[in-house]
């Protein structure tokens, strides 16, 4: 950054149910000090996935985008990182930590989205078409390596520091449908809404492009957390957390359960609502999508180890999802964790250890 130094900026990076909200509730990082953060970590371009996800975009090529919705595709991306740019500038006047945490799919270029799963014979596929403009005090180039597949330049990247979190894809994938086909029933979701969002989010490979842009950059792996780690080994959660920069003595591994299932005021439905410009009459339909998403740990008193199993036999679980959800959408999930196992494997043999 010309004539500034390195802000002391924090990313934690993530997938639905990684069990980072639980990650997050063990750091307490609302009464970390000397720290700001929006809500529970961020959730700064949840409104931007939204809008890509919406009407079925994802699942078609962009040729059948209208100029509009490409319009409005990127207005949101752009009015997502102005609100977190605004935040940013802030954390830094006031010389404190920013920490924030994103899904790695949801600041990924959807354009890079259409070129895996359409191939090139359905572009042509415009990358800057989604990707935002950074404030110049961020240098006078704008690139974009190879395994950067988001919507910011490197330039910007690199004013972060990156951790990641990962669980195994035969826990994290059924859960994760489990909880879309419940939100889906709501009047948050478009029809033809799911199938792309499933696709978007059920995979390991924008966490794995962007963990590798991270080693490229500085010629070391970032940190990363496995959620077996998190539960079931507090020590290598105490020491993540004083090599990130935050203090160990807040942190906590028990709670009072949140009464009568409500969120509580630290959850993702209520600033981060706000800050991506859901509107007043639809904080009812966000806050119930949040409590479907936390449910578990909102229910909790502290950890619970038997969340997380120490060994996961794919044929074994695919044997109860065909059960619970029928031969289809258990075929669609069974695919997308076999399909994640090498990224995850790869990932979970470069977890932060002690």
């Amino acid at each position: 950054m010309n004539g500034h130094t390195t802000p002391n900026r924090l990313l934690l990076v993530s997938v639905p149910r990684t069990a980072s909200n639980l990650l997050l509730k063990i750091l307490n990082i609302p009464d970390q000090p000397d720290t700001i953060t929006s809500d529970r970590g961020g959730y700064f371009f949840h409104a931007a996935f939204v809008s890509a996800a919406k009407d079925g975009r994802l699942t078609q090529p962009p040729r059948d985008w209208t100029d509009e919705a490409k319009r409005n595709v990127q207005s949101t991306f752009q009015q997502c990182f102005d609100r977190l740019e605004e935040c940013c500038v802030r954390a830094e006047s006031e010389q404190k930590l920013i920490f924030a945490k994103e899904h790695s799919f949801w600041f990924s270029n959807p354009m890079e989205f259409s070129q895996v799963v359409h191939g090139a014979e359905h572009g042509p596929y415009d990358l800057s078409s989604f990707r935002v403009n950074v404030p110049s005090r961020y240098g006078p180039t704008q690139t974009f390596s190879s395994n950067n597949k988001t919507v910011f330049p490197d330039e910007y990247l690199r004013t972060w520091r990156m951790v990641f979190i990962i669980r195994h894809p035969a826990l994290v994938f059924p859960s994760f449908f489990r909880a879309m086909d419940r939100i889906s029933d709501t009047e948050l979701f478009e029809p033809g809404t799911l199938p792309g969002t499933l696709a978007a989010n059920m995979t390991l490979r924008w966490t794995r492009w962007l963990f590798e842009w991270c080693q490229e950059q500085s010629g070391t792996a970032p940190m990363l957390l496995d959620a077996y780690d998190v539960i079931h080994r507090p020590l290598v959660v105490r020491r993540f957390c004083e090599l990130a920069g935050l203090d160990p003595t807040k942190m906590m591994f028990e709670w009072e359960r949140t009464a009568n299932g409500d969120s509580d005021p630290h959850c993702p439905g209520y600033e981060a609502a706000r800050q991506n410009g859901v509107v007043e009459e639809h904080m009812a339909i966000w806050e119930k999508s949040m409590k479907i998403m936390t449910s578990t740990l909102d229910g909790s008193e502290g950890v619970m180890k038997e969340k997380e199993p120490g060994v996961v036999d794919i044929v074994e679980e695919a044997k109860k999802w065909r059960v619970e959800f029928g031969d289809r959408m258990a075929g669609v999930v069974e695919k997308a964790v076999w399909d994640a196992m090498p990224d995850y494997e790869y990932l979970q043999a470069q977890r932060f250890t002690i």
